[in-house]
């Protein structure tokens, strides 16, 4: 019965926002409303007794926006109707069906107006705070972005914060995902600092795991712990800590403590008592294994993508054992030349993905291959003998990396499966002859490129294997077309093993040619020689790091600096800010954990 009365309520109000619009006036709206309302509610006394109701809270246009409320009648006064009967005879004798919301007719007209007109009701600050969300949410579910941003902007525009709906966390969240979306960045920081600065407890909670989140996406590592710890005060008790926690210990590289602190957050939140069946289960469930239920998370949480990405991890779990490749040794170079098989796997596999790998360029498409992934990815699980072709390997490990190669949690089911695949032509490559497979000839380009997509993949879930891969990779291209020396060295760094991170430091800068004096070479020297006591070594390396990027050792000691972004082709300028701090979030929890290393670098800065 109730679901009945709010279909009819939203019918009729919005019929009577239509007849009030024609010229705002009273009498237009009970004209209309004992012709057509009858038709809309079933009853014509109960159209008649509605009518007033709304008039009294539609705001309008010739009032800046104000309401224009009616008296309420007495029992024995002319009814507000404008019927000439007593109240008691007329409206009054009248009961409604269910609840009249006090901000029905500013949601629906905020709904309604466009433009400038929206823009003034906005800002004349009298839209309820509950008009304002749902107006927002509604936007939002329909696809109208900037309308959603617009209303919800002004809903946390407010002086008052006290005054906000306990059901403003999910309208903040969809503003912060808007801002993100397109591309608002410095809306989305304002947002939350003023959240973080004044907003309600239940919001100061909410954004501090958004920020949180947001450091993680940028590998900003130390500024999500401290967002983390912020969050921990301002909820301690929140379920969404513990996931949280898990997602930045696994960043850090600490599988074991991610799951202990996971077992904690279990035995502390089921004990209280507080938590449904399913948020217990998703507990128990990271107590267990956390990387393997936050990988299944995120893909449940791809939507229309789920299914596939499910399908494509079973696929890549029982893939038979990759064919052998055209690979032999001819005047001292080892070339990888396609099949006609391999050649037709791939024309049926580009018939459905949608992008091209660029030549030019390490790791990249011409076009983004995610929109398209419905299409492609279910096709790929109904071909898996498409991936017996390494140029459809090739962009299967661009495409993942792309999109989950930041995500530690997503190597075993997704980059591994695909590296033990490449290890097995690597090896025939080994075994064809002790010439190098160098990236110009023929298509030994493919099979080199996957691999490092692949390394890049498995670099923050699965940095041993990682490191092998590389390895292997450096072994059979002496030139390092790829640039894997500095990402072997930075792993032989977080193993401990500075002798040998040295010597392939060593090895790397004594070839002459310019390009190889990178940063992360002269700075993970420095650190080697550093761990070893060899300090005034240490402070020359340091120097080479410093005349190849002088922004390098200023952004490794700052504690809370500015990020940088690459350029639009996701690349770091040599000796530009962007490429100093690509080198500190990937390593500055080494220099950190080094016992007097930042001091060090600090002193030497200045």
């Amino acid at each position: 019965m109730l679901a009945v009365w709010v279909e009819q309520l939203l019918g009729f109000a919005s019929g009577a926002l239509k007849a009030i619009r024609q010229d705002e006036r009273y009498p237009t709206l009970m004209a209309w409303a004992r012709e057509e309302g009858p038709a809309l509610v079933g009853d014509a006394a109960l159209a008649q007794a509605l009518a007033p109701e709304l008039w009294s809270q539609t705001p309008l246009e010739r009032l800046d926006f104000a309401c224009e409320p009616l008296a309420r009648p007495g029992r024995n006064e002319p009814c507000w109707c404008d019927s000439g009967r007593k109240t008691k005879h007329c409206c009054g004798a009248v009961t409604l069906p269910g609840h009249v919301p006090g901000h029905l007719m500013w949601m629906l007209s905020l709904r309604e107006w466009k433009g400038d007109t929206l823009k003034a009701a906005l800002a004349c600050g009298r839209a309820p705070a509950q008009a304002l969300l749902e107006a927002g949410l509604i936007a939002a579910e329909s696809g109208q972005r900037g309308r959603a941003q617009q209303i919800l902007e002004s809903l946390f525009e407010t002086a008052d914060w006290s005054r906000l709906p306990e059901q403003a966390e999910p309208a903040f969240e969809i503003l912060v995902d808007l801002y993100q979306e397109r591309g608002f960045h410095r809306k989305r920081e304002a947002l939350l600092d003023a959240v973080l600065d004044r907003g309600p407890l239940f919001l100061r909670g909410v954004a501090l795991e958004r920020l949180c989140l947001l450091h993680l996406d940028n590998d900003d590592l130390d500024s999500a712990r401290a967002a983390f710890v912020r969050a921990q005060q301002a909820l301690p008790d929140s379920p969404t800590l513990a996931y949280i926690e898990a997602m930045l210990l696994l960043h850090e590289g600490h599988e074991e403590e991610a799951r202990e602190r996971s077992r904690f957050w279990f035995r502390r939140l089921s004990r209280q008592g507080d938590l449904d069946a399913d948020q217990l289960q998703f507990l128990a469930d990271l107590a267990d294994n956390p990387g393997a239920t936050l990988a299944e998370q995120l893909l449940n949480a791809e939507e229309d993508l789920a299914e596939p990405l499910v399908a494509l991890q079973s696929l890549l779990a029982s893939l038979p054992t990759a064919p052998t490749l055209d690979l032999r040794e001819a005047d001292g170079e080892l070339a990888y030349h396609r099949s006609a098989r391999e050649e037709t796997l791939y024309a049926g596999f580009r018939a459905v993905f949608p992008a091209e790998v660029e030549h030019e360029a390490p790791l990249g498409f011409d076009a983004d291959p995610w929109p398209a992934a419905g299409e492609w990815l279910p096709a790929l699980c109904a071909h898996p003998e498409w991936l017996d072709a390494p140029a459809v390997m090739q962009s299967l490990a661009l495409a993942l990396t792309s999109r989950f190669g930041s995500l530690p949690w997503m190597a075993p089911s997704l980059f591994e499966p695909l590296a033990g695949r490449l290890e097995r032509w690597l090896e025939q490559a080994r075994q064809a002859g002790r010439a190098s497979l160098t990236w110009e000839v023929a298509d030994n380009a493919v099979l080199l490129r996957t691999g490092l997509a692949l390394v890049v993949g498995m670099e923050r879930g699965a940095r041993q294997r990682s490191r092998h891969l590389a390895e292997q990779l450096l072994e059979l291209d002496d030139q390092d077309s790829l640039g894997l020396r500095e990402l072997v060295l930075d792993q032989l760094l977080r193993e401990g093993r500075d002798r040998e991170a040295l010597a392939l430091s060593e090895a790397a800068l004594a070839a002459p040619a310019e390009d190889q004096a990178v940063l992360g070479l002269w700075m993970g020297r420095a650190l080697a020689l550093y761990r070893l006591e060899r300090v005034e070594e240490a402070a020359e390396a340091l120097g080479r790091a410093r005349r190849h990027n002088p922004h390098a050792p200023v952004l490794l000691c700052a504690d809370n600096p500015r990020p940088a972004a690459p350029g639009q082709d996701g690349a770091a300028a040599p000796g530009s800010r962007a490429e100093a701090w690509q080198y500190r979030t990937l390593m500055r929890d080494q220099w950190r954990a080094t016992p007097g290393a930042l001091e060090w670098l600090a002193a030497q800065a200045e």
